[in-house]
């Protein structure tokens, strides 16, 4: 667990500047260690080679489902949050939106069940396995969409909701918040993608 009081935005600075240091490090070190052993598999990033790979793919290699599930997780998050759901009910909009809430959540839960139940669900893989299938890659999705439309619909409901754009400033707020999770996962998965480049590793999507 997090200590108390921990934020992320205040180690923030020191995690950048360490990721950017260590891509720093691997860019120096992968070019040295080309040069002084070039019968090694080490490639270099300050090669020819090396350089049109970081640029050509460098946002093919950033749009991962990752980070969908971020964006995603995190708009469902402010909605949530603002919504009052996880608040304590002090009356009967707010009682009653939380029951239609659950209710959804609970169709939800039945519907996906339904999807993967039986050796020929349709979320099965073609060897009737849940992990990897069309499953596994929709789970945090799934989570996600439904996490936030029980939300929005006890938003609805206990009028916290009022109108469109209170919907759409939800979404934002959490959104906002996800922005140095955001940062984090560029860096963290560009040094990542070098690495494997590098060292010749073949990352897995």
């Amino acid at each position: 667990m997090l200590p108390h009081g921990f934020e992320l935005r205040r180690v923030l600075p020191s995690v950048v500047l360490a990721l950017m240091l260590l891509q720093l490090l691997l860019i120096l070190a992968s070019w040295l260690c080309s040069a002084a052993f070039p019968a090694t598999s080490v490639e270099s990033l300050l090669s020819g080679e090396g350089i049109r790979w970081f640029l050509g793919h460098y946002a093919e290699l950033l749009a991962t489902p990752v980070l969908v599930w971020i964006v995603l997780l995190a708009a469902a998050v402010g909605a949530v949050e603002r919504s009052g759901v996880l608040q304590k009910p002090h009356g009967y909009r707010e009682r009653r939106g939380r029951v239609i809430s659950l209710l959804y959540l609970l169709l939800c839960l039945v519907v996906m069940l339904l999807l993967t139940a039986g050796p020929h669900a349709l979320l099965l893989s073609a060897t009737g396995d849940l992990w990897p299938s069309p499953f596994s890659r929709s789970l945090i999705p799934f989570v996600a969409f439904a996490l936030l439309t029980a939300a929005v619909l006890y938003g609805i409901v206990a009028d916290t909701f009022k109108t469109l754009a209170d919907v759409c400033d939800s979404l934002l707020l959490g959104i906002r918040k996800a922005a140095p999770i955001l940062l984090l996962y560029i860096l963290l998965a560009q040094f990542y993608y070098s690495f494997c480049y590098v060292f010749l590793l073949n990352p897995a999507f």
